[in-house]
């Protein structure tokens, strides 16, 4: 295994494509708010033109004030989608020719894959008007940012002289953060399935559920629900499997809370850099903030803006406690060289690939 050369700004390229990713799943988000993912009714083009060849008038300005309409909302994303594209076949690019890790290489090849992968699987959920990819859609661009998080940050000159301590100690610590990462995924692709579904607000009111701690599912409420729901002019009628989303969600929530709440509490206790301390404080308080958001979009009667807020937080939270995984099985892991001590003892630092 190899030491990366310094290159700042190969790792500042690889953080400015995650920051666009999360840019992208924000404007993924704002289509799903604003009920726009088929307000451009075909794929690859876009109402027969070519996706960059599209008139402004027809999606940024109408009569010559901004559109702002399910159109400009799809549209953007679709642009928006091809820029993190280039951005990340040139990040490939970069990597393959000055990171020496093999398996940074591959990465950037993986990288490419993905967000060939992710492409296509959007285009093909409006050609075939399909939910289920809509949420797969969601569910592998969060998969995406984390793997763009990952190539930035081994990048960095921090994480890659991370000082060693006895992988023993860490054991609990690196099980809680993958526990609470997975609890995290599992709650954004509940997210995904719920906002494809249109079930956001398929329990309308917070923290009761329907006035009870948890709602009936039989055929008799479920009429009653869709009653209330035509009255309050919604567009959609509920199933039973909205209700079971809508409520899995909330209590996997709990779980989110107590996992990371319980994660962090470790971390504080037993790691001695004040990097991942900090970092572990605020993925506390975004976990915290993330709930919030939930309940807002809730009361708030899921305005667009509010869920797209969650959407982006809930990224970053996943991102973040991945980024936390990572410096926690590289500090933790059996076997590798401690680099620091040279450092401290006053050696130079390397310039090139050195044994790691």
């Amino acid at each position: 295994m190899t030491r990366s050369p310094h290159n700042p700004a190969l790792t500042a390229y690889a953080w400015l494509t995650a920051l666009a990713t999360l840019i992208l799943i924000c404007f993924g988000g704002l289509v799903t708010s604003h009920g726009a993912g088929l307000a451009v009714p075909d794929w690859p083009n876009s109402y027969g033109y070519n996706m960059f060849a599209f008139p402004l008038s027809q999606w940024l300005f109408v009569d010559n004030e901004f559109a702002g309409n399910g159109i400009f909302y799809e549209h953007s994303h679709r642009l928006v989608a091809s820029g993190v594209g280039l951005m990340t076949v040139l990040l490939a690019v970069w990597l393959w020719f000055k990171e020496p890790r093999r398996w940074m290489r591959v990465l950037g090849i993986c990288a490419v894959l993905a967000v060939i992968a992710q492409g296509v699987l959007g285009g093909l959920r409006v050609t075939l008007l399909s939910n289920t990819l809509g949420w797969i859609h969601g569910a592998v661009a969060q998969s995406f940012l984390c793997l763009v998080v990952t190539i930035a940050l081994c990048r960095t000159r921090r994480w890659q002289d991370l000082a060693t301590r006895p992988a023993g100690e860490g054991r609990a610590v690196k099980v809680a953060l993958v526990t609470s990462i997975s609890l995290i995924f599992l709650q954004l692709v509940l997210g995904a399935a719920m906002r494809h579904r249109h079930a956001g607000l398929a329990v309308p009111d917070f923290p009761l559920a329907y006035g009870e701690w948890w709602p009936a599912t039989d055929a008799t409420a479920i009429t009653r629900y869709n009653r209330l729901r035509l009255e309050e002019r919604a567009a959609n009628d509920l199933e039973a499997l909205d209700i079971h989303l809508h409520m899995a969600h909330r209590l996997n929530a709990l779980l989110v809370l107590a996992a990371v709440t319980t994660t962090v509490t470790l971390i504080l206790r037993r790691e001695p850099g004040k990097g991942p301390r900090r970092g572990a404080s605020i993925w506390l308080a975004l976990v915290f903030v993330q709930a919030g958001l939930g309940i807002w979009t809730v009361w708030s009667n899921k305005a667009a803006d509010i869920a797209t807020a969650h959407v982006a937080v809930g990224s970053t939270v996943l991102a973040l406690g991945v980024a936390l995984a990572l410096i926690a099985f590289r500090r933790y892991a059996p076997g590798r060289i401690d680099m620091s001590a040279d450092v401290s003892a006053g050696a130079a630092r390397p310039s090139g690939p050195l044994p790691a």
